[in-house]
């Protein structure tokens, strides 16, 4: 069902914004991959409310339990279970969206396909539940580092504030530096003073988040329909707030004529194939060739705002509803994490479905 996602590599995630917790099952992860609960607790501590002033207030420890799958530090072959408790629920604080449908959630879009829905921070429908997605991902990135891959993600633009440099140019390594997690400290400045102004205006603000896979094998990726950008879009399409994705050279490239879009390939002085240019975003025919894998995210604003909004309660009645709680006036310092988690997913998943396709 549609809450299980990969096909070798399979996570079914579980839990509710303020139920008791949220989970993982991870099942098909080969045995005898080597998995620290410190890398684990790392990549959640990364998507965690309350770390810094920009983001919701929620405190929760996001304390990784892992329960099954793994002995003495490695996996057994066997379903892995992660599970989060959540400590720091205020149910109240939604009380009054009870028969009230909020503008661009989806109460309403529940109701219609349940009959019935969880009012409580949005129950299933909140992004708590990429928690569960990012544990995963942290033990994809686990046997994923068996092959050398290296993934990182980071803030491209706030708003209209956008970094003026393509990831070639960028150190990654400074993406943790700073709470915006723009590895551009001059953007970063200007992106962090656009998410204070629409905190001080009770207001939110969107953006971009660009991710970038290294040292990817060629070979990964399924025709027809499961191609490595139609997994990976898919992946990506499914974390909350997300409405836009791009591969490659993405739209830009639809400027270029052909003679400067296609990727020429040649040999280099080790005998490995490469090409001299990456518009294709390191996938040919949907299936990894070596080169860089790299695409942009787009995230909408947050669709709560603490300010008067019109909308309709269950009745069809028309009401204005001003938004309670604590809530990211921009999700994109926080979905980091989130959106290596699932390119990680993808990854480890075609992986191993590209090395069972030949002997």
């Amino acid at each position: 069902m549609s809450n299980t996602f990969g096909s070798l590599f399979r996570i079914t995630t579980f839990g509710e914004s303020h139920g008791a917790g949220i989970g993982v099952v991870i099942d098909g992860c080969p045995a005898g991959v080597a998995v620290e609960a410190a890398q684990i607790q790392a990549a959640l501590d990364r998507r965690r409310p309350g770390q810094s002033d920009l983001t919701t207030p929620r405190k929760e420890s996001d304390t990784v339990h892992i329960q099954s799958g793994l002995f003495e530090g490695l996996t057994t072959g066997t379903p892995i279970s992660l599970f989060i408790p959540n400590a720091d629920q205020r149910s109240d604080d939604y009380s009054h969206i009870a028969h009230a449908y909020r503008a661009s959630h989806a109460d309403y879009t529940y109701d219609v396909k349940y009959g019935r829905r969880d009012y409580r921070g949005g129950g299933r429908s909140s992004a708590r539940e990429t928690a569960a997605r990012v544990a995963a991902g942290a033990v994809a990135m686990q046997l994923l580092a068996h092959f050398g891959v290296e993934i990182a993600a980071y803030v491209s633009a706030v708003g209209e504030v956008e970094l003026p440099l393509e990831y070639q140019e960028l150190d990654l390594s400074l993406i943790d530096s700073n709470p915006v997690r723009c590895p551009h400290p001059d953007t970063a400045a200007r992106m962090e003073a656009r998410i204070r102004e629409a905190q001080a205006a009770r207001d939110t603000v969107g953006g971009i988040i660009t991710g970038v896979a290294r040292h990817v094998p060629a070979g990964l990726g399924e025709p027809v329909f499961d191609k490595l950008p139609a997994v990976l879009g898919h992946a990506l399409l499914s974390i909350n707030a997300v409405k836009g994705f791009e591969f490659g050279s993405g739209f830009a490239g639809t400027k270029l004529p052909g003679s400067v879009h296609n990727d020429e390939f040649y040999t280099d002085e080790t005998g490995a194939v490469r090409t001299r240019t990456n518009h294709s975003g390191g996938s040919q025919g949907g299936i990894s060739n070596g080169q860089d894998i790299y695409f942009r995210v787009a995230f909408k604003p947050v669709a709560t705002l603490l300010q008067p909004q019109q909308t309709i309660n269950d009745k069809g009645e028309a009401i204005t509803l001003v938004g309670k709680g604590r809530h990211d006036a921009c999700v994109l310092p926080r979905a980091v994490p989130i959106v290596e988690a699932m390119t990680q997913l993808v990854l480890a998943d075609l992986l191993l479905r590209a090395r069972a396709n030949r002997l």
